[in-house]
């Protein structure tokens, strides 16, 4: 394989500056010839990525979920693959490929040079990973700080989601799939594309990032209490057996709200409701382990 790689590094990510000089080391000895243009405004990655493209061949991205989201368009727009170093918190898309939270590990898988091709998700103009959503993890998503996130890891996301189910409320939405249309009062609608969001809660017990289709669930509890027997099941994608869940999956989803809502794609909030979700089938090439 070719070696010549674009290293963009997120500063903020959680262990984003600090890892920087390890991730650079470790690259080069395995043979990598780099430029490194690492930023602490993940919104110029896309426009770093187009300004590079004819340069490299392939595009290393350290941080986590949301600076991922912040390279995918891009990467999608010039066909480069994606090798992924999880300096992030959360790290849902490289749990999904299983891809370690080891640096050098992560260094020597993209080294390997095996590569897949995974679906992408798609909502307004979008593409994201793993999850997009509107209600609950929209307001955790405003609430959750990087400090927070630096200090105390995933627990930062326990403590605020905590704090956010105690004070949720539903609200209205029409879900439109399969030429039919479905009213819901929800307090949370989550359509993914890969396997695991939010720290790593599982979708749906089945979903794959390979598996050519979007899986939406509904959380429809009246009192924030309801939701304390599901949450374990949500840990392993089987809360949609609850009585208090509804699901669906399908490649094209529509989903609209009497007032715009805000949407979290990969926990960045980037687009609002109405919304018109699809699959895109093997979208980009990723860098992953040995099968």
């Amino acid at each position: 394989m070719s070696r010549r790689a674009l290293l963009l590094v997120n500063h903020h990510a959680r262990l984003g500056q600090k890892s920087l000089s390890e991730a650079i080391e470790c690259l080069e000895k395995q043979g990598f010839d780099l430029i490194e243009r690492s930023t602490e405004h993940p919104q110029h990655l896309p426009e770093l990525i187009e300004h590079y493209q004819h340069q490299v061949d392939l595009v290393i991205v350290g941080g986590g979920d949301g600076t991922l989201n912040a390279a995918v368009d891009a990467l999608v727009k010039t066909h480069l693959p994606l090798g992924i170093l999880p300096l992030g918190t959360a790290n849902d898309l490289a749990r999904t490929l299983g891809i370690p939270n080891s640096l050098a590990k992560a260094c020597e898988i993209i080294a390997k040079g095996e590569v897949r091709r995974i679906d992408l998700g798609w909502v307004n103009e979008k593409h994201f990973f793993n999850v997009a959503s509107l209600g609950l993890s929209v307001k955790i998503t405003q609430r959750l700080t990087k400090q927070a996130k630096r200090r105390w890891g995933i627990f930062a996301y326990i403590i605020t989601a905590l704090q956010v189910i105690w004070e949720s409320r539903p609200f209205s939405a029409q879900i439109h799939l399969h030429g039919k249309s479905v009213n819901v009062k929800t307090v949370q609608i989550a359509v993914g594309n890969g396997r695991y969001y939010g720290g790593g809660m599982t979708v749906v017990h089945d979903a794959s990032i390979e598996d050519q289709r979007l899986d939406l669930y509904s959380l429809e509890i009246k009192h924030w209490w309801q939701i304390i027997p599901i949450l374990p099941a949500m840990r392993r994608g089987r809360h949609i057996n609850s009585k208090n869940v509804r699901a669906f999956h399908g490649e094209e989803i529509e989903v609209s709200t009497r007032k715009p809502r805000p949407i979290n794609t990969d926990g960045e909030i980037t687009t609002y409701t109405p919304a018109k979700f699809r699959v895109i089938p093997q979208a980009l090439a990723v860098f992953v382990p040995p099968q």
